[in-house]
């Protein structure tokens, strides 16, 4: 694999975990964010899925952004007859967002991107030697 193939299927892998990130902060963010109406459906958690695409050009494999969709796990259910979101019941449904789960998929989700900016190095480290070997 040469020196272009190799940045750019890192670089997909940047982009891939960049967008993943940026989901899950927005998970975050939204964790507490309960309808606006009684008995309105609150923020919905969401999940990026990946597929593998071979560019043609390069004959790389680079990972590239199927879909955004909503998690479809139940909201759940707090009894706040105080609250405006609350139905009719006295209950509020609560974002299906957990922090332990948010975490530790931001965890992977930095791993990942680390290893692809490692990567990218490795490859503009050898190509420096190989120049340095040629003068």
């Amino acid at each position: 694999m040469d020196l272009k193939t190799s940045i750019g299927v890192s670089a997909s892998g940047l982009r891939a975990q960049s967008l993943r990130m940026r989901v899950i902060a927005e998970n975050l963010a939204n964790s507490d964010s309960v309808s606006r109406t009684a008995g309105g459906d609150p923020y919905r958690r969401r999940v990026a899925t990946f597929k593998t695409e071979v560019d043609r050009a390069t004959g790389g494999t680079n990972v590239k952004v199927q879909s955004i969709t909503g998690d479809k796990s139940d909201f759940q259910r707090v009894y706040q007859p105080g609250s405006p979101a609350a139905d009719a019941s006295g209950y509020v449904l609560r974002p299906n967002v957990n922090g332990l789960v948010e975490s530790a998929d931001m965890k992977a989700a930095q791993r990942s991107y680390e290893a692809n900016l490692n990567a990218i190095e490795a490859a503009r480290g050898l190509t420096m030697r190989t120049i340095d070997l040629l003068k």
